[in-house]
């Protein structure tokens, strides 16, 4: 392997806050940007990084508040999807990004569809993997998180699942998962993000992210018109097993979108952890298939 190839680990200075990185990749060649979820960061593509290094320049940041990055308090930082993207766009700027791919999955989505609303022409395709963006995928195990976004009361508060634990961020990765599977997915993930995510103030900034997700619901028809609208190309690859995003979620791409190419895994919420050479090999040609064409 080329060493240029090889993930290589950093950190940088963004507004005030140490973002850390991992990138892989020739920097004049286009540009991969991983975006990660809940409760993870950038350890969820450490498989995947030099595989997509081959074709493109890789960069996976840790949000605000996830990984090795920063976790301001609720009281220094606002812990909403439209400043994480802040965040993600003063980074991108000072790396030297300029359009790139953006992997969307779970928070990831709704910092990944800000960056592509409100510059659609840098994005040149999405890679879905278990990011929701329609009504399709948010079934009746949403009806308690619906019900706090439309009235935050304590009482509605106590009504949802207990989540911002150790057992809900190992269910993140094991939850869903016939127990064939559950043996493919490897604890010390789970143990990293607990060990980060409860660092002092972090599960209340937590919450604030999570409430504000009813926001980014609310941002599903402006979603759907950029797809519509825009017609980026998409390559979809979902978990089935996932508890918290419903299969029926991937029509919800099927019925708008043109350029779309759709792989649907025995895996469930962190697909990654269990088959990264199968989604690598796929998002690896999908990316060398629509880079831009230089003279």
């Amino acid at each position: 392997m080329d060493v240029i190839q090889k993930p290589r680990h950093r950190s940088l200075d963004v507004g005030g806050l140490e973002i850390f990185y991992r990138e892989a990749g020739a920097a004049d060649r286009p540009c991969v940007l991983l975006l990660h979820g809940f409760p993870s960061s950038s350890h969820i593509f450490r498989q995947v990084l030099s595989p997509l290094a081959e074709v493109s320049r890789v960069v996976a940041p840790d949000l605000p508040g996830f990984g090795f990055s920063t976790a301001p308090g609720a009281d220094e930082y606002a812990y909403t999807f439209s400043n994480l993207a802040d965040t993600v766009e003063a980074f991108l700027e000072r790396i030297g990004v300029g359009e790139f791919f953006v992997y969307l999955h779970d928070f990831g989505a709704p910092v990944g569809y800000h960056l592509a609303t409100r510059r659609p022409d840098r994005v040149l395709g999405l890679i879905v993997q278990n990011g929701n963006a329609h009504d399709d995928g948010l079934g009746s195990q949403w009806d308690t998180a619906k019900a706090y976004w439309a009235n935050p009361t304590e009482a509605n508060r106590a009504r949802l699942p207990e989540w911002l634990n150790f057992e809900g961020v190992r269910d993140e990765y094991v939850g869903g998962l016939p127990d064939r599977l559950r043996e493919l997915a490897p604890p010390e993930s789970w143990h990293l993000d607990w060990a980060r995510l409860s660092r002092p103030g972090n599960i209340e900034a937590q919450f604030q992210l999570f409430y504000d997700y009813g926001n980014y619901v609310g941002r599903f028809g402006e979603l759907a018109d950029y797809h519509r609208t825009h017609q980026p190309p998409c390559l979809l690859l979902w978990g089935r097993h996932d508890p918290y995003f419903d299969l029926a979620e991937i029509m919800g791409y099927a019925r708008v979108l043109d350029r779309l190419e759709m792989h649907v895994y025995d895996a469930g919420h962190m697909l990654l952890e269990t088959h990264a050479p199968e989604c690598a090999a796929v998002m690896r040609d999908f990316v060398a298939g629509y880079a831009p064409v230089t003279a």
